[in-house]
C-alpha cells in the first residue's frame, strides 16, 4: 500500500540513522520499526544470550589474580571503618 506520511524531524533522523547502520532500505527499516512498535508485547522476539569472551589478565609477575577479590574486600572494609569513625 502506498501512502504519504509526514514524519517529525527527530523521527526522520532516527530512521535515517537506522538505515545507515543496517544497510537496508528506508522502506525496510520503516516497516520493521512500525511492525515492532505495533506488535503485541507477547510476541517479543528472543534475544541471543549474553556471552562473555574471556581474555587473559596479563598480570605482572608476583600479582595473584585470585587474591584480587580479597583485596577489594579489605579496601571496602577499610573504607567502611573510616566512614564510621568520621560519623562518631
Amino acid at each position: 500500500m502506498r501512502t504519504t506520511v509526514t514524519l517529525d524531524p527527530d523521527v526522520e533522523r532516527l530512521l535515517r540513522d537506522a538505515v545507515r547502520r543496517s544497510g537496508k532500505s528506508f522502506k525496510e527499516v520503516l516497516n520493521r520499526a512500525v511492525r515492532e512498535a505495533l506488535a503485541p508485547q507477547a510476541t517479543v522476539r528472543a534475544t541471543k544470550p549474553f556471552r562473555v569472551k574471556a581474555r587473559p589478565m596479563r598480570l605482572r609477575a608476583g600479582i595473584d589474580g585470585s587474591a584480587l577479590n580479597r583485596l577489594v574486600d579489605e579496601l571496602e572494609i577499610e573504607g567502611f571503618r573510616g566512614r564510621q569513625a568520621r560519623q562518631r
